[in-house]
């Protein structure tokens, strides 16, 4: 009787350089545990200097791999068909000057974003006649509205993104995160259909030959 081993890849895997990637990098193994401890050692992608950003380890090439080195065991694949590979360049000297000129972009672009956006609602209107409404006299400058809803105004920003430089203030996901995530999951299924596009073009292109 075959022993049954289950596989199931890793959606993402990041991966620093050029190396050798084992198979229990990229795929959760479950099974017998000395049939588990060698297959997690079998070589199942090397990273090359010819290899992009991006590299799609399908499961089809996976399970022919274990085949290839013990086709006593049966294969049980769950989970995802592909394994993304991102391949992160090393790490370069940062630039303080770049830094500051996009802190800088970032600062004006916001302010100025914010001053449009108060100019286009009248914002500064408002707060005149709430001051008016409350008080019973006029003024131009109602700095006792201003300076409190320009604090709110930061402080609302911070609570609404859930962040406060690296600081988080619960584990509920800003809306900026779960944006992100639903960006990111469609840039993984792009990349997976292009992979097999491209996979699809260098078959028909042989059968031609």
């Amino acid at each position: 009787m075959k022993e049954v081993v289950y596989i199931r890849l890793r959606n993402r895997v990041d991966v620093h350089g050029e190396r050798k990637l084992l198979l229990g990098d990229i795929a959760k193994l479950i099974g017998s545990s000395h049939i588990v401890a060698q297959l997690n050692k079998l070589q199942a992608y090397e990273i090359t200097k010819q290899d992009r950003n991006i590299v799609i380890i399908d499961l089809i090439t996976v399970i022919d791999q274990i085949r290839g080195y013990r086709n006593d065991i049966e294969i049980q694949a769950i989970g995802p068909s592909y394994a993304i590979i991102e391949v992160i360049p090393k790490k370069k000297r940062k630039s303080f000057f770049l830094f500051i000129l996009v802190w800088l972009l970032l600062f004006i672009g916001s302010a100025l974003t914010i001053m449009n956006f108060h100019e286009d609602v009248s914002m500064r209107f408002v707060h005149q006649r709430l001051y008016k409404f409350i008080t019973g006299t006029e003024t131009d400058k109602p700095l006792i509205l201003q300076i409190p809803y320009s604090f709110g105004l930061g402080i609302g920003m911070i609570l609404f993104f859930n962040h406060f430089f690296k600081k988080r203030f619960n584990e509920e996901p800003s809306p900026l995160e779960v944006e992100m995530f639903n960006y990111q999951q469609d840039l993984d299924h792009y990349v997976m259909i292009h992979e097999n596009k491209e996979s699809k073009n260098e078959i028909d292109d042989h059968s031609n030959l």
